[in-house]
């Protein structure tokens, strides 16, 4: 295994993880926190892809108004 696949399945947990750790969480804050995580890794998926710019809208649009909003 290189890198590149090493990163792909840390980041696939993560977001998994992430993603159901937002509805399992009962508390909005945490909830949020979660969510930001998964967009995050999201965007890293989007890195190993060669996808900089679309990695750069991800975090600045949804991420950055999820913050916002919270």
């Amino acid at each position: 295994m290189n890198i590149t696949q090493i990163l792909f399945w840390v980041l696939s947990v993560v977001a998994v993880f992430s993603a159901l750790m937002v509805v399992i969480s009962k508390d909005p804050v945490y909830s949020v926190v979660w969510l930001m995580i998964a967009f995050f890794s999201i965007s890293g998926h989007y890195i190993l892809l060669n996808a900089q710019s679309v990695a750069i809208v991800n975090m600045l649009v949804y991420a950055g108004a999820i913050i916002v909003l919270f």
